[in-house]
């Protein structure tokens, strides 16, 4: 073996087609590109994303991105020091009907209950068909007790740190409905309750009398 010996593999490599040569070398004329068109003319290549003149798909989507979920709950809102500055007025303290000794005796003032109705009747809360959130802006200089469906952690800490309570309104679950159905079901029929009941009466005379 020698060096002029070597050559390539069998079939790796192939000559150019050389084309426009005349009829003759098989590739002449229109040297393998067709007849007429635009992929028959020099530097006439359609890009990948052409769609034949007609609107592409990058024009015909929509322009705003993004995604709504259809299953998020949306909250009515409101802070923790808008609820402060709304029991600092006093429309919300509640009169009763205390002695002096009472008052004498309480060292704390009594709480202010805030609920979403109370909050929708000061114009806080622009409605009621959706769940109340109260978040943590701002500064909480009074106790309450807010109710509402859902608090925000800040919340929370200046509310209990202010002597009140944050107190998340809960619903009867799945489960507390079958309990009750179970507990409707340990019932007795109506019908032996009848029959015992007329069972007593003509065991007693004075009572059928």
């Amino acid at each position: 073996m020698k060096l002029h010996d070597l050559r390539p593999a069998e079939g790796s490599r192939q000559k150019r087609m050389r084309v426009g040569r005349g009829i003759a070398a098989g590739k002449g004329k229109t040297a393998g590109r067709g007849t007429k068109g635009q992929k028959a003319r020099t530097g006439g290549s359609i890009q990948p994303w052409f769609e034949g003149g007609q609107t592409p798909i990058h024009v015909r989507i929509p322009k705003l991105r993004g995604f709504r979920n259809p299953f998020r709950v949306e909250f009515e809102i409101v802070n923790v020091g808008s609820l402060s500055a709304l029991a600092e007025t006093g429309v919300l303290d509640l009169v009763e009907a205390t002695t002096a000794e009472d008052a004498a005796k309480s060292t704390r003032p009594v709480p202010v209950t805030i609920t979403a109705d109370i909050l929708a009747a000061a114009g806080l809360v622009r409605t009621l068909n959706k769940p109340l959130k109260v978040l943590g802006h701002g500064d909480v200089s009074r106790a309450m007790f807010v109710v509402a469906d859902a608090f925000s952690k800040s919340a929370i800490a200046k509310i209990e740190a202010a002597g009140g309570t944050a107190q998340v309104l809960e619903f009867p679950s799945a489960g507390d409905s079958d309990e009750f159905e179970l507990a409707a079901d340990t019932l007795p029929p109506m019908s032996a309750v009848d029959s015992s009941a007329d069972e007593a009466s003509d065991s007693d005379p004075e009572k059928g009398a």
